[in-house]
């Protein structure tokens, strides 16, 4: 499987039978694009995930309800506002969002997903979101996908998209996706939006199952912050375009979408963890040799999350001291003298105590932008891998100005 870069920016209408588009509704302060909507005039099975935040928007509510029923046509999102914690006014303006996207495409207001990301506690300028839904909509087309990703990004320093196509049963299938994240990412998704696309026949019950087995290996294993937002979701539509065989079981077929599904997720998570705000290094945590998978994620994510390891490795700081302790303190039995951890392939702790090494080879790995972080405990066959950032000083100056 591969995914082409000169289709990546078809994004979410390179599957067949699939539309978008993005507008400026006037929704952000920097008059940017913000108000997407992509469409499909043939009904898809639909599948999402969403924040598990008690304190979740009104948007995600309403998505909720929508892919209870299996079936979808269209997704409108918008960036600039969160409409969460917004109370009843919020309710109705979620509803609203779906109503208006329903009656200008001639469908129902629950074949509409609905979301929203941006400042919280602030009400949707249901003025300006109806007339943006309405150019949107006016704007449907085929190279929709560019802008339709451009308009649900916030701090990201650019939108994440992709593509590519595969063969079920004889027919040449197609995905894509458009994504954005970059604060408040961590645990179980974040300030995350992801919309995936495909023209696959598929059923909307596998699906789901599909989609929330491969969020738990993708989206749910990033860190840029350890901050649960209160929109997130990642959404599947499949609009059975492509003609295969209807995926009914979990046969080949479903493998295989599955492990296409994960691919794109996957790279999707990795590129919102890099983007992360104020990023200037991307962190591969890759616990290995644990009892069980949960035990690996709690491990990796109690590094990933420390702003200590963060912060060291902004400074380029091999300091492995603030990884083991971070190792420690995460709830998981160990054994110190058991557990050994690497930067870059290079042992700097083994046998409970500090690992000797060339220090100008482990400079030279903390200066790249990319660094693996391996952590072996040797206590089973398990392991994870959480992708993260570095906390920079500009991380601090986006958040401590974001509302501002």
């Amino acid at each position: 499987m591969l995914f082409s870069e000169a289709n990546a920016k078809a994004g979410v209408t390179f599957p067949q039978g699939f539309l978008a588009a993005g507008v400026k509704a006037g929704i952000k302060k920097s008059g940017n694009l913000d108000v997407a909507v992509i469409y499909t005039e043939k009904e898809a099975a639909v599948a999402g995930t969403f924040t598990q935040n008690a304190v979740a928007a009104a948007p995600v509510f309403a998505s909720k309800k929508v892919v209870a029923t299996g079936t979808a046509h269209a997704i409108t999102a918008n960036a600039g506002c969160a409409n969460a914690c917004t109370g009843e006014q919020g309710e109705k303006d979620a509803a609203a969002m779906q109503k208006i996207t329903a009656k200008a495409l001639g469908c129902q207001p629950l074949d509409v997903i609905v979301a929203s990301t941006g400042v919280i506690g602030v009400n949707l300028p249901m003025d300006k979101m109806e007339k943006g839904i309405e150019q949107a909509i006016k704007e449907l087309s085929a190279d929709g996908s560019v802008n339709a990703g451009n308009a649900i990004i916030t701090t990201d320093t650019y939108s994440k998209s992709c593509a590519t196509e595969i063969e079920l049963g004889g027919k040449k299938v197609r995905f894509g996706a458009i994504a954005k994240g970059s604060g408040m990412i961590q645990p179980n998704m974040a300030t995350m939006l992801c919309f995936i696309t495909t023209d696959a026949a598929i059923d909307s019950k596998l699906l789901q199952k599909a989609l929330s087995e491969v969020v738990e290996v993708s989206f749910n294993m990033i860190s840029i912050d350890g901050d649960m937002s209160t929109n997130d979701m990642a959404i599947v539509m499949a609009n059975g375009a492509a003609g295969n065989a209807m995926i009914t079981a979990e046969n080949e077929d479903y493998e295989t979408f599955k492990a296409t599904l994960k691919a794109i997720c996957q790279g999707l998570a990795k590129r919102i963890a890099s983007d992360g705000e104020g990023a200037t290094k991307f962190l591969t945590v890759h616990v290995t040799g644990t009892k069980s998978f949960a035990d690996a994620k709690t491990i990796g994510m109690s590094v990933a999350k420390s702003p200590l390891v963060k912060t060291a490795f902004f400074g380029e700081d091999p300091n492995w001291g603030r990884v083991i302790c971070a190792v420690g303190y995460a709830g998981v039995p160990m054994d110190p003298e058991k557990t050994v951890v690497k930067f870059g392939g290079i042992p700097v702790y083994a046998g409970g105590v500090g690992a000797e090494y060339d220090e100008e080879e482990l400079r030279k790995v903390m200066a790249e932008h990319d660094i693996v972080i391996d952590i072996d405990m040797g206590e089973g066959t398990e392991e994870a891998t959480i992708w993260t950032c570095d906390f920079s000083y500009e991380y601090v100056k986006i958040n401590g100005e974001y509302h501002t």
